[in-house]
């Protein structure tokens, strides 16, 4: 008789802080296995693209992680940026909301953290991704980004009889995923630099700039490792839409101010 886990048996809000608990010990040094406890569908491409989390495990996360980067994270970026002389390119009156909301939590997922678990498709994937990230939001974009998800359909539905190369391949990726985990997260981070008009700002101060991003990104490739990559979306996708929300009822209710 199937018996029901032990985190899946806690309160709400308990269980949230029994993940949480898992994510800073996992987070050190992050390994491929296990699987979130209750995964439904079990291993194969179709459970990995079924949202494993409820919505308010998600907003859960984000209320984590907007507090964390508001209260502790925020007031060390504002300090590096008034330092180094390093300006936000966001404006106010053109706010992105689409792009940040919708385009680039997928995207951003596809390109940095779908591969963790999959990675022959980042063969594809990472320069499919990174090019309709440069592309920007559009038809083509959107075409290489079908294409991709195209082809890892293709490629996890054809057979694949094991051979002598690829068990010690992913033995070998097993070994080395901590750092690759790790070197996606920095990627991930690193990449909103390009939120910033830098100046002259000294290079040592830049990292301080996207500490917010580091942490949301360790945050999602946590979950997609133990979850799904639907997960890592949605929960992008509300972490993008709080700040976002918050700027346009502020500017509204200046606006009839």
């Amino acid at each position: 008789m199937q018996t029901t886990p032990p985190e899946l048996s806690q309160p709400p809000r308990r269980r949230f802080r029994s993940e949480l608990a898992a994510f800073l010990r996992d987070v050190r040094w992050m390994r491929l296995s296990p699987r979130r406890p209750g995964r439904r569908g079990g291993t194969g491409l179709a459970a990995d693209w079924q949202l494993q989390s409820r919505v308010t495990r998600l907003l859960a996360w984000a209320l984590f992680l907007w507090s964390v980067n508001i209260f502790a994270l925020g007031p060390l970026v504002l300090l590096a940026a008034g330092t180094g002389g390093a300006e936000h390119r966001i404006n106010l009156d053109n706010l992105p909301w689409m792009q940040a909301i919708l385009w680039a939590p997928i995207v951003e997922e596809l390109l940095f953290r779908y591969g963790l678990r999959r990675p022959v498709h980042m063969l594809w994937m990472v320069p499919m991704g990174g090019a309709a990230l440069l592309m920007g939001p559009g038809l083509w974009a959107g075409a290489l980004v079908a294409l991709g998800l195209a082809l890892s359909v293709w490629h996890s539905r054809r057979p694949h009889p094991p051979s002598a190369h690829w068990r010690p391949c992913m033995r070998r990726y097993i070994r080395l995923y901590p750092v690759v985990f790790h070197l996606a997260t920095l990627a991930f981070a690193g990449l909103h630099l390009a939120n910033y008009s830098l100046n002259a700002m000294p290079w040592w101060l830049m990292p301080v700039l996207v500490l917010p991003q580091w942490l949301t990104g360790l945050a999602l490739g946590w979950l997609r490792t133990r979850a799904g990559i639907v997960d890592a979306i949605v929960l992008h996708a509300i972490f993008n839409a709080g700040p976002v929300l918050l700027i346009l009822l502020v500017m509204r209710g200046l606006a009839g101010g």
